[in-house]
């Protein structure tokens, strides 16, 4: 009999289930809405002309070897991905109180900041510390904390499905009502998966409530520059709450903005009071990078590093980013459109509202349902879709199993 016999069954990621339904089903006009990753009109993966140029580069370059990095990642990576969301003139990095660990995709970045966060914020080992995510949020937001030990992951207020769009007024009470020091964990841009962001004038609100009841900041930036085509634009509210004061983590995915899904690059950007506060952090990150990862790998950080610091490389990675991002506003408006055109019940202006890769449909589970099981249209649950699995091709078809399932499913 094995030791591992009482293990129980895991059950399957959704995103990647959703994607091995897609695979096995044979249905020629089958499409996938529920992934995670940007495709072409030809509903191809895209390898960006600039990071084929870059590596390209990296293999001619005899000076390279593959010696293990610093413990805290590419040091040309990390202040260059640094720069990109604090820009290049934030106080902050000129005062010496910015550092930051190259991490394995986002999800390290959150990881490695959990982790630091439970044994050193709000007294040392601090499992009770309540942590808040938004409501909906990324699945993984969740299980990170938690697995980082932290035993209170509460939801706070954020989309209002009633009127598809942000509930400001929700939000603004749960800053209100939480207790001091609390955790708030806050998607920079494009928020997954509703795609509603705060404007500025609320972003105003929200910082000027976090301050005064002393609330960390935790931004997760996964979409820089894939949001709106505008990198500025995309880290606008992650710079305000810097210029604001607050001492501050932000993780950054490289995976979307370069299409660097599988090299799992990412940055955790620490800000702190000052050097020495910023010194002592770092100090104790490494002794976490040491257990969890040792030492991180150099491809994807090198290629996002040759891109950032050369002005010819950075100005063709902004051009391929607007590429991207252009398309999928092109995707939104000529759904809503042609939803419009078929009279389909309900207000369809959201999907042109909401921004970056996801559009929260505001179907319901047994909408869904009848897409995946009568159209082969395979979405999340949640009735998230991934505007890049939309194509010229499609759009048609998807726009009138969407009219169908919301005139014939209640």
């Amino acid at each position: 009999m094995s030791v591992f016999c009482e293990v129980p069954q895991a059950a399957p990621v959704a995103v990647f289930k959703l994607t091995q339904d897609f695979s096995n089903d044979q249905f020629p006009k089958k499409v996938n809405l529920g992934v995670g990753a940007y495709r072409t009109d030809e509903g191809q993966p895209w390898v960006l002309p600039v990071v084929k140029k870059v590596e390209k580069i990296i293999v001619h370059d005899d000076r390279l070897n593959h010696e293990y990095l610093p413990i805290l990642g590419l040091p040309e990576f990390r202040s260059s991905a640094s720069k990109i969301a604090l820009g290049d003139d934030s106080p902050a990095i000129q005062e010496n109180r910015v550092g930051a660990v190259q991490c394995l995709g986002g999800t390290g970045a959150l990881k490695m900041g959990a982790e630091f966060l439970r044994r050193f914020y709000n007294g040392n080992n601090n499992t009770k510390t309540p942590v808040y995510v938004s409501a909906p949020t990324w699945e993984n937001h969740n299980a990170v904390f938690a697995n980082a030990g932290f035993e209170d992951v509460r939801p706070y207020k954020y989309w209002d499905a009633e009127k598809r769009g942000l509930d400001l007024a929700g939000f603004l009470g749960d800053l209100e009502s939480c207790p001091e020091h609390s955790i708030f964990v806050l998607h920079a841009c494009a928020h997954n998966p509703t795609g509603t962001d705060p404007t500025q004038e609320q972003w105003k609100q929200i910082a000027e409530v976090m301050m005064r009841r002393k609330l960390f900041v935790f931004f997760d930036s996964a979409y820089q520059g894939f949001a709106s085509g505008n990198l500025e634009k995309d880290a606008w509210a992650v710079r305000f709450f810097v210029s604001m004061g607050f001492e501050m983590f932000c993780a950054q995915s490289f995976s979307k903005n370069f299409g660097l899904y599988n090299e799992r690059v990412g940055n955790l950007t620490v800000v702190a009071r000052d050097a020495d506060n910023l010194k002592r952090i770092l100090s104790q990150m490494e002794k976490i990078v040491r257990t969890t990862w040792s030492n991180p790998p150099s491809q994807g950080a090198r290629i996002v590093a040759v891109t950032l610091n050369s002005p010819e490389l950075f100005s063709e990675w902004k051009d391929n980013v607007k590429t991207m991002a252009d398309r999928v506003l092109l995707m939104r408006a000529q759904l809503k459109a042609k939803l419009q055109a078929l009279g389909t019940p309900g207000t369809w202006d959201h999907i042109t509202e909401q921004i970056g890769m996801f559009s929260f449909t505001g179907l319901n589970p047994k909408q869904v349902e009848y897409m995946v099981k009568e159209k082969h249209i395979y979405l999340m649950a949640s009735g998230r879709i991934n505007m890049c699995g939309l194509t010229t091709k499609n759009i048609d078809y998807v726009a009138e199993s969407i009219h169908e399932a919301v005139t014939k499913v209640q």
